[in-house]
């Protein structure tokens, strides 16, 4: 069979091995494993987890996105950070393909540069572009600084951050051959072309100069109140709508508006329609408040399937939940829309408030309040569950991050491998200090794989 034959009939999900895996290659294998001291860290370049898309037009082709690169939780000399094993990791998108034996191949690799063609690094944004304070160490456990050949000094000698940086976590695939990439820093909405170069970016950062995205003579921007993203928790998920006119995507969590005390169960969706400028911005109800947002694929102008989950590994934990629902934001309100009265104000900064408190804070108090909000004429996103990925397969992985919504229904299912790394002590030969990074024996639950479900309507 060709590979024009092959992606002209799309491989049924019964002829599918659930969870065939990803190819990978090693990107590192000199550290000590503690936990198995008698072998090395295995550090996989893998790690295509974060999203998928579909290919446009081949059947049995999907693209998928990596993080930032291996990185693991740290605190050193200059407060809480992550910390980089491969620095000059560039997040890249993938292409691949399923065969019909059920094997996944790689068919090309795109890294993602900049404007002037130069590969990007994962490495945190200036605080003013979105840089939440979030330090940068290298594998030895020393700040990365601006000059590297001298010692860490706040004043002389500052903490390095990259401008063009990313945390990719959502992916949208579009017909022309072009990309747009969602990012947990900013959040940043990058648009890269074919070759994966930027050439298009919209974030909330007015003065950020990239920002070239110019609609009937106005800027596009997100909406201010996007900067309160928590740490970790930006633009989870990102899709276009069939038309190619709008992009979709939906923050992992609730976000610090104004502050940490608005966690809750509240999660701001976007949308952009990149003909008129209109931005539309919508509120989706979390099953509770510790779960998070990954994966958006469109089925319309107005439907869309979306991953809700824990975070949690169903082997450890029997209470673990990874749903898909079908969400529906056409009786949705547009808070964007809502005008100002004695009660509701649209502020600048943090977006509509009602009663002096952001949706975060309102939320956060009490539960209830969501009623509250539909009695004001306030309505959350519609969403009916259409699968229950633990009834349905048995799937071992705690993140849930990528959807490949296919030519038949069905959906592909991506797990974020996180570089085949967890935390756990770790010890580096070239350092006296213990590093948190664990290569988990190359069990099921860390291997990037590829499962197939249908949705129940």
């Amino acid at each position: 069979m060709t590979t024009k034959d092959r992606n002209a009939v799309i491989i049924a999900m019964n002829e599918f091995a659930q969870g065939s895996p990803l190819p990978y290659t090693v990107l590192d294998a000199t550290h000590i494993n503690a936990a198995y001291p008698e072998q090395k860290l295995e550090i996989r370049g893998g790690g295509y987890g974060s999203d998928a898309a579909a290919h446009p037009t081949k059947a049995n082709q999907f693209y998928a996105l990596t993080d930032r690169g291996p990185n693991a939780d740290f605190d050193g000399v200059a407060g809480k950070g992550k910390q980089f094993l491969v620095p000059n990791y560039t997040p890249s998108i993938g292409l691949f393909e399923l065969q019909a034996d059920g094997k996944i191949i790689k068919v090309k690799e795109l890294l993602l540069k900049d404007r002037q063609g130069n590969p990007i690094s994962g490495l945190p944004n200036p605080k003013a572009l979105g840089g939440t304070n979030e330090v940068p160490y290298d594998i030895d456990g020393q700040p990365m600084t601006v000059n590297p050949n001298l010692p860490f000094d706040a004043v002389t000698n500052p903490i390095k951050t990259d401008i063009n940086g990313l945390d990719p976590e959502g992916l949208a695939a579009l017909q022309d051959g072009s990309f747009w990439v969602s990012d947990e820093y900013g959040p940043h909405l990058v648009h890269y072309d074919a070759n994966g170069i930027e050439i298009a970016r919209i974030n909330a950062f007015a003065n950020d100069e990239r920002n070239n995205v110019i609609i009937n003579g106005k800027q596009v921007l997100l909406p201010t109140e996007f900067t309160k993203r928590r740490v970790n928790r930006g633009m989870e998920a990102l899709t276009m709508t069939p038309d190619q006119t709008t992009l979709v995507g939906i923050m992992e969590s609730s976000m610090d508006n104004p502050d940490k005390s608005g966690l809750s169960s509240l999660v701001r969706m976007v949308t952009i329609n990149l003909v008129s400028g209109q931005i539309a911005q919508y509120l989706y109800r979390l099953d509770k408040a510790e779960h998070v947002t990954s994966g958006i694929a469109a089925l319309s102008s107005h439907e869309f399937y979306l991953i809700e989950h824990d975070r949690k590994f169903p082997l450890q934990d029997k209470s673990a939940q990874k749903l898909i629902y079908k969400i529906d934001i056409a009786q949705a309100t547009d808070i964007e829309t809502i005008l100002n009265d004695e009660n509701i104000k649209q502020d600048e900064t943090l977006g509509l408030l009602v009663n002096g408190q952001t949706l975060e804070q309102l939320i956060a108090v009490d539960e209830k309040n969501w009623q509250m909000l539909e009695k004001i004429k306030i309505i959350p996103v519609k969403k009916t569950l259409v699968v229950d990925v633990l009834a349905t397969l048995d799937y071992p992985h705690d993140k849930l991050e990528g959807l490949w919504l296919r030519q038949d229904g069905s959906l592909g299912l991506l797990n974020d491998d996180d570089f085949a790394m967890t935390d756990s002590e770790v010890i580096n030969p070239k350092s006296t200090v213990e590093q948190k990074y664990l290569d988990k024996d190359k069990t099921i639950e860390d291997a990037n794989r590829l499962y197939i479900v249908m949705p129940t309507e």
